[in-house]
């Protein structure tokens, strides 16, 4: 058998690390905890619910067969499917990032291309950037009044910034001489942007939409334990109100596995655009 190649040695190594931190956490869990331990109360009143314990693997993967096997079904408002809940996360997530990215990638052409629009945008720049999404929750309760919606503005306001900001650097980026050449050949601003600009600067762009879907599944993860109703956000708090802590990690490892897939879609657009670097 030949050596193996790099791809091969890494999965391997992923395997075992894998399978070696599920041994650890299972062999660490103690059995009274994994059944349910009773505290000290409990015991002297002769009895009461079980206290809550970090659960083993074992019990995490029963869970995930059990609500894989039937990720849609939807028993009234606070019982239903993780596969419904994630897809009002998705829905809410794609919502807002489609906003911003109409408002960033027009803004930052604008800011990449002018000097002045750069110079008059960049305090409102600086002074937005730096303010947590969530911060904007309040206000946006207060003036639009719906959860759904407030839930997508906060979304469109934590997306807008990487995408501005390195659709601006990649525009800016572009090099001297290919605008030169498109002017040479008489091609108006629009034309420029459009087969010039815009795909020498597309694999800045595509990192800058990148960055803004990882923020973008972290803050709605937040956004829906504040607002509640749906969603995975309101999964993991609402199963965490039920000390549910199998859930909970369930949940917590759900989160992680669709943020991976959103950013493995856009990896393969950003190699798909990189011929124009």
């Amino acid at each position: 058998m030949g050596m193996l190649s790099l791809n091969q040695r890494a999965a391997l190594l992923s395997v075992l690390l894998l399978v070696g931190g599920l041994l650890v956490w299972e062999l660490s869990i103690p059995a009274q905890q994994a059944a349910g331990e009773l505290t000290e109360y409990e015991l002297l009143t002769g009895g009461g619910a079980p206290k809550a314990g970090v659960p083993p693997p074992s019990e995490v993967l029963a869970k995930a067969w059990e609500e894989l096997s039937n990720p849609f079904y939807d028993a009234g408002p606070n019982d239903k499917g993780i596969g419904i809940q994630i897809g009002y996360s998705i829905y809410r997530v794609l919502a807002g990032y489609a906003l911003a990215a109409m408002v960033a990638i027009p803004l930052g052409f604008l800011i990449g291309m002018s000097p002045v629009a750069y110079k008059a945008l960049n305090p409102f720049i600086q002074v937005l950037r730096p303010i947590s999404p969530l911060a904007w929750m309040p206000l946006a309760l207060f003036i639009i009044q719906d959860s759904e919606a407030s839930a997508i503005f906060v979304i469109f306001i934590c997306s807008i910034w990487p995408m501005l900001i390195n659709t601006a650097f990649g525009v800016a980026g572009v090099r001297q001489d290919w605008v030169n050449v498109a002017r040479t050949h008489e091609l108006g601003p629009f034309k420029t942007a459009f087969t010039v600009i815009l795909p020498a600067a597309a694999p800045t762009i595509i990192t800058g939409m990148r960055i803004s879907i990882g923020i973008a599944w972290l803050v709605i993860v937040a956004a829906e334990m504040l607002v509640g109703g749906t969603g995975i956000g309101y999964y993991v708090w609402n199963e965490w109100n039920n000390l549910d802590l199998t859930s909970v990690i369930f949940s917590i490892l759900m989160i992680g596995i669709v943020g991976m897939l959103l950013d493995a879609c856009f990896g393969a657009l950003s190699r798909a655009v990189a011929y124009a670097e």
